[in-house]
């Protein structure tokens, strides 16, 4: 057979579609991100060289096609060797390698405690969000690195082995002794109990300096990872324990991957069902308060899931705009046509929401006063809920502006689409933390005067932001004398403080084209939340000039 020659004789010719989005540098495309780490974030100009080499190297077309094929073929579990030891290895796809270590040669998993600083939080957030934005799967042991180091502090002797580990920008995949980086991950849950982790049954029995532990963990993400924090009942209840795969003598710490799970997206990223059969661990915190050790790793793992939920934002605006741009219909661009343009601005406006609240949330993490403290323990989980429950539709609706196109696997936004759902699954699904939220309050008096505080700063901008400032803060009140009297409310609650706060930083940081049209839009009467309803009177070529 011989294929048919281009040219006259050829069936068609092929125009009208854009070009490939390719060898873009995505910092510095990103308008709202660079220009709010020099403000929210605290970064100073100096320090954002090494986070525009990034951009460069994540827009890049080797990079954008190791995330496909990092997608296209997923992790593959291989229990024994082909002679029939016990191996319990995940093979990745040489794409994801590549990517992970790009990733950690970047410092997106650790930089910030590495080299603690002014802004530091919001560098590493805004290096975290440019690898996300392309690759979201290894985002999970980047993710779980960073937040591990808290919990592992608590015990100087493992700090002193495995934090020069984590901060190291040497990566290598090998389960072998003695490698100069590592990866942390966590393994928390049970079938059980999912997110109840006080109904977990693992076990943990002392011996010598150490313990050894029995049991079923129902979700361990990355397996691939050196070591894992693992809650296991201690005899006084929950204790938190480091697990690692390689032992110091060099052999293997018994660690049986029973399964990996077929999930519906995070493809690249293995998760799994494991065993523990006598498996050694070494104990962080206090005896029996394995859950308060782990929290710290719970709030900044819960971060990165709003910092990831707004970097996949942006690729959602970033494609749709290109696209758009680029396509004729109608006898015009479709970027111009007038329902379009007001679908991509509400995208963008949402985006750029989020990456505000994110980066003013690392900023929280910088080494601050009992004021940022009491702040991040509250914001967290109220951008946590909010910005990952916005995260599916505006996914969708970023899908839908490529068409048909952006329904096949070619396109980059399939696999979003299937990859923000996770976002506001993990680390706490919606309940779980809006209920924590109410705990917050309850618990924590100052976290709620932190953040009306916040609220505060923009007082006065706006008089529809003003009327709804008023309002919450008169609804705070009963509730935060008797938080658990209003759980059925919880829900309503969060979105209210979340919609506040993402005003209060558009109000006082992002240009009026985009703070007018977000408060008018999220806090005004006819406010409205499927995508492409902003009112006439938004400046939608000011909002879409920025992304």
């Amino acid at each position: 057979m011989t294929a048919i020659a281009a040219g006259t004789d050829a069936t068609h010719d092929v125009f009208n579609q854009p070009p490939p989005r390719v060898d873009v540098n995505e910092f510095a495309a990103n308008i709202p991100l660079t220009d709010y780490l020099l403000t929210i974030g605290g970064v100073s100009s100096t320090a954002t060289g090494p986070l525009e080499a990034m951009g460069a190297v994540v827009g890049s077309a080797q990079f954008q096609h190791d995330a496909r094929l990092a997608h296209a073929n997923p992790p593959v579990l291989h229990t024994h060797s082909r002679y029939g030891q016990r191996i319990d290895e995940v093979e990745y796809h040489p794409s994801y390698h590549r990517i992970l270590g790009q990733a950690v040669a970047a410092g997106a998993h650790t930089s910030a405690w590495a080299s603690p600083a002014s802004g530091a939080n919001a560098a590493r957030a805004a290096a975290f969000m440019l690898f996300a934005q392309v690759e979201p799967g290894h985002a999970c042991p980047i993710s779980m690195s960073h937040a591990a180091v808290e919990p592992i502090r608590l015990n100087p002797q493992l700090a002193g082995e495995w934090l020069p580990r984590l901060y190291s920008r040497s990566y290598d995949p090998a389960l072998a002794p003695g490698k100069p980086g590592a990866l942390v991950g966590m393994a928390m849950t049970e079938k059980q109990g999912g997110s109840d982790v006080r109904a977990n049954t693992t076990r943990a029995v002392p011996d010598g300096d150490r313990y050894l532990l029995t049991g079923h963990k129902w979700f361990c993400s990355a397996p691939m990872s050196d070591a894992f924090l693992v809650l296991a009942q201690d005899g006084e209840g929950p204790g938190c324990f480091l697990v690692p795969r390689v032992l110091p003598d060099g052999g293997r710490n018994p660690f049986l991957i029973q399964r990996l799970k077929d999930k519906v997206g995070n493809r690249s990223n293995a998760s799994a069902e494991i065993e523990f059969a006598g498996t050694a661990g070494w104990r962080v915190g206090e005896p029996g308060r394995g859950v308060r050790a782990i929290m710290g790793m719970v709030a900044r793992t819960r971060l990165d899931c709003v910092l990831g939920t707004a970097a996949g934002m942006r690729q959602g605006v970033a494609e749709a705009l290109w696209h758009a741009r680029h396509r004729t219909a109608f006898g015009g661009l479709l970027a111009d046509q007038p329902a379009m343009t007001n679908v991509l601005a509400d995208l963008a406006l949402e985006a750029e929401a989020a990456t505000a609240v994110g980066l003013r949330l690392a900023r929280a993490y910088d080494d601050g006063d009992a004021t940022e403290h009491s702040f991040r323990r509250l914001a967290t989980a109220v951008a946590k809920f909010w910005v990952c429950k916005r995260g599916p539709n505006h996914a969708y609706e970023a899908m839908e502006c490529l068409g048909g196109n952006g329904y096949t696997e070619d396109f980059p936004l399939a696999m979003r689409y299937r990859e923000q759902p996770v976002m506001a699954i993990w680390e706490g699904t919606g309940n779980v933390i809006a209920l924590d939220v109410l705990r917050a309050l309850g618990t924590d008096p100052g976290s709620i005067d932190a953040f009306l505080a916040e609220l505060g700063l923009a007082r006065g901008a706006n008089a529809v932001y003003d009327d709804f400032l008023a309002g919450l803060e008169g609804h705070v009140d009963p509730v935060r004398r008797a938080p658990r009297d209003f759980a059925d409310q919880a829900r309503n609650l969060v979105e209210t403080l979340a919609l506040a706060l993402q005003a209060s930083l558009l109000l006082r940081y992002a240009p009026p084209a985009v703070s007018d049209a977000f408060v008018v839009s999220r806090l005004g009467p006819d406010r409205r939340f499927n995508y492409g309803n902003l009112p006439s009177s938004c400046d939608f070529a000011g909002i879409l000039a920025r992304a």
